[in-house]
């Protein structure tokens, strides 16, 4: 999980929505084929897969379909979001972006007590690290955030 200690006197400007976001990744085996042909919902973890650091999946929140279908972020035309975004690993360095705006402030390794860096759009986050972005919702639309290492996307890592 990710957790923030907020540092004393609130360093942080104030923002309108603050959600979570971690990026973990999954080394299984291919799932059994069940009596009635469909696979199985339970794998077993793959040491080879994991070694070889080839992931089948790559998920925000936990699973591929977290942050898309039931779940999206919701803001509205005007908000400032803020988003604390972990990389649990435990392999591959996240390049996390949101497609269709950029970063306002970012907070490189959660460091808020530094200056933040301004108008970035994309941030590499390290296996154990985070980072803490900002961004205003300028105009209507669907913002998509992705793993800019963009093939992670078909494997999970995604989200609205």
């Amino acid at each position: 999980g990710l957790m923030y200690v907020e540092p004393e006197g609130n360093d942080l400007p104030p923002v309108d929505k603050e959600y979570y976001v971690m990026q973990s990744e999954f080394y299984h085996e291919p799932p059994e084929v069940d009596d009635d042909g469909r696979r199985s919902e339970i794998v077993e973890f793959s040491y080879p897969n994991g070694l070889r650091e080839e992931p089948q999946v790559v998920a925000f929140n936990g699973s591929e379909s977290a942050l898309t279908r039931d779940h999206p972020l919701k803001a509205h035309v005007g908000d400032d979001v803020r988003i604390f975004f972990g990389n649990a690993g435990p392999n591959l360095t996240s390049s996390f972006h949101i497609i269709g705006t950029h970063f306002k402030n970012v907070y490189r390794d959660g460091g808020v007590t530094s200056n933040p860096s301004k108008g970035i759009q994309t941030v590499s986050v390290p296996c154990g690290g985070s980072t803490i972005v900002d961004l205003k919702m300028a105009v209507p639309g669907t913002y998509t955030l992705v793993d800019h290492s963009i093939f992670r996307l078909d494997k999970g890592a995604v989200g609205f």
